[in-house]
């Protein structure tokens, strides 16, 4: 029988995953036992959180995806953070907030049927949604995601081509109908000092914060320029495949910068 540590090394799930779960009470010694995993390599979880400074329940699925971040080891676990604009009216300005990432959120409640906007929501791999602040059915939704097995087509390279210019290229084996590559400028850490709105007085951190987000038709190649912002933070590019009719993820792959 497989111990717990042997089936998080097949998993290849952060060790903080783990300390989590061992901290929440969610470990469930059974379940793991259970899990079998015959290609780890092939795995992959794109977790796409819409969060915003504006709302006062989304700190906690802030911090959970900033837990997962600092335990990400093996690169499999690629997090996306979209900061939405529709609490921007609530007396606080999110810096990080565009209308773009609110129409993903919307584009979203379409392919999943939802009625309703809300935040802290967290997708994973563009099939299944949940609070982001609920830890136990995020655990649980990245362990299942991780238990999949994908066809790796997707590859991508980056270069400072003058100034804070970026060029990102991508290569795709994928002939996979209704698809769209998109590709991500994340920051990977940020803070802000909010003085209105429902987490006023509050200095909240964040981190994988998109700051630009383009979206083309699949090709077998192609290149997105990207412009950096004037500062020396850490950033990351993360590319993925994405079905226009289901939302479904069916590759991704990242890069720090």
């Amino acid at each position: 029988m497989k111990t717990i540590k042997d089936i998080l090394y097949f998993l290849s799930l952060p060790l903080i995953i783990l300390l989590i779960m061992a901290f929440k009470g969610l470990a469930d010694d059974k379940k793991l036992e259970n899990i079998k995993h015959t290609n780890p390599d092939k795995s992959f979880a794109v977790v796409e959180l819409f969060t915003s400074e504006g709302c006062w329940s989304c700190p906690p699925a802030d911090e959970l995806i900033a837990k997962l971040q600092k335990g990400n080891q093996n690169k499999k676990l690629f997090i996306l953070a979209f900061h939405v604009d529709y609490w921007d009216h609530q007396g606080w300005k999110d810096q990080f907030s565009k209308s773009i990432y609110t129409g993903r959120q919307k584009q979203y409640a379409t392919w999943m049927s939802l009625s309703t906007l809300y935040t802290p929501q967290l997708v994973i791999n563009g099939k299944t949604e949940m609070i982001g602040s609920e830890t136990a059915k995020v655990l649980s939704g990245i362990q299942s995601a991780m238990l999949e097995s994908h066809p790796e087509n997707l590859s991508i390279k980056a270069a400072r081509t003058s100034g804070k210019t970026i060029q990102v290229s991508y290569s795709t084996t994928s002939t996979a109908k209704s698809t769209s590559i998109l590709v991500a400028l994340v920051q990977k850490q940020a803070s802000s000092q909010v003085a209105a709105g429902e987490n006023a007085g509050k200095n909240l951190s964040h981190v994988q914060i998109v700051r630009e987000l383009q979206q083309r038709e699949l090709k077998a190649h192609d290149s997105f320029s990207f412009k950096l912002p004037e500062n020396n933070d850490a950033w990351e590019i993360i590319a993925f495949e994405q079905n226009q009719k289901s939302g479904e993820i069916i590759d991704a792959a990242g890069i720090d910068l």
